[in-house]
């Protein structure tokens, strides 16, 4: 397709990494952030960390939404299945997570849980109407991307008056996780980020002039094209060499200042803040997950459950907390590619389809 083929051009692609290589001084190292896990897939597969040059590295962040689920998060949708008996719908990424006790969801499906990979959100209401006798929870989790799906499906139940049809919220926010990880610099410097697309083309681009302001942080939003992120990473180190600090848009095509207002608005009256939520990696990071709001407090499936959450310690062998902290990067994990693989995974940065070890394996980069 034309419009794809555009930000895939070789010509191009040279001409622009030429141009890193040149703005790129050679004095000093350039620490770039990508926070998405499609950006981490982009770099892997078309090997643009191999083509840049060495003093500029690219750190690999938390961007990946099952990948920073806790454990003790996936434990409690397991509850639900086994103990409480309802049928929870989730996406098929969380499937395969490891929970406690040797599970994860397909193994307690295999136990007699009866859990229900769907598409979409829409899915789960349509199975919530046809069981009208059964309690169905809809496992939901994901960054702002995701969100306004779910509101829309809350809207939906509440203007049908479902009895049966509940939510087990688990939406967690980009900026604060990214203001978490500057304020907690010990191991890992970062002197700017290469800003999501899909998260940005909801909240837009404005949420990041904190940033810039408060932290001197330059940010760049990139699209997903092999181009996006090379254009963005040039951008990024002008600003890093002029002493810039400031939000620039390169993903124009998608992403505007205030974002997308009707879902932002429907979000906002869906939702509400929790006061902090745990990480994988991050640990507990204030204000920066979703809780269901009074007005739909009736299909939360927490409170309606009483579940209590447990934080479970990660497996000792998996680097998968490292590595969402930007501290580590896959290859750097013992049980990479050998014991934990896309069919055996001990962490959930395997599991996921945006993990990045997931996109390491995927595109051979165990192998150097």
């Amino acid at each position: 397709m034309k419009y794809i083929t555009e930000y895939r051009d070789k010509e191009l692609a040279k001409k622009l990494v030429a141009d890193i290589a040149k703005e790129a001084r050679p004095d000093r190292n350039y620490r770039l952030m990508e926070f998405c896990g499609g950006h981490t897939h982009v770099i892997s597969r078309y090997g643009l960390e191999g083509i840049l040059p060495k003093n500029v590295r690219m750190i690999h962040g938390p961007g990946c939404p099952v990948c920073v689920m806790p454990i003790g998060r996936i434990d409690s949708a397991i509850e639900l299945a086994l103990e409480h008996g309802v049928i929870l719908c989730t996406y098929a990424d969380t499937m395969r997570v490891p929970a406690s006790k040797g599970l994860s969801l397909m193994k307690a499906k295999a136990q007699g849980g009866d859990i229900r990979m769907i598409y979409s959100a829409a899915d789960c209401l349509d199975i919530a109407r046809a069981n009208p006798d059964r309690n169905v929870v809809f496992f939901a989790i994901g960054f702002e991307t995701t969100t306004p799906a779910t509101a829309v499906v809350l809207k939906q139940a509440k203007a049908e008056g479902l009895k049966n049809f509940f939510v087990f919220c688990n939406h967690v926010l980009t900026p604060p996780a990214m203001r978490h990880i500057l304020k907690n610099q010990e191991k890992v410097q970062i002197e700017g980020f290469v800003g999501p697309a899909h998260v940005s083309t909801i909240i837009g681009s404005e949420p990041y002039e904190t940033f810039a302001k408060d932290y001197s942080k330059p940010v760049v939003i990139a699209g997903f094209e092999p181009l996006d992120m090379l254009q963005s990473i040039l951008m990024l180190i002008r600003q890093i060499n002029r002493g810039e600090a400031k939000v620039e848009n390169e993903f124009t095509r998608a992403v505007r200042p205030e974002g997308n207002m009707k879902a932002i608005r429907m979000m906002e009256e869906v939702f509400a803040l929790r006061d902090s939520f745990e990480w994988r990696g991050l640990g507990s990071v204030p204000k920066s997950a979703l809780k269901l709001s009074d007005a739909y407090s009736d299909f939360d499936a927490e409170k309606h459950f009483n579940l209590v959450y447990r934080s479970v310690p990660d497996n000792k062998t998996c680097e998968c907390g490292a590595i969402l902290r930007g501290e580590k990067q896959p290859s750097d994990c013992r049980a990479f590619g050998t014991v934990c693989t896309p069919e055996s995974p001990i962490g959930s940065c395997m599991v996921s389809s945006e993990g990045a070890c997931a996109a390491y394996f995927t595109y051979g980069r165990h192998k150097r």
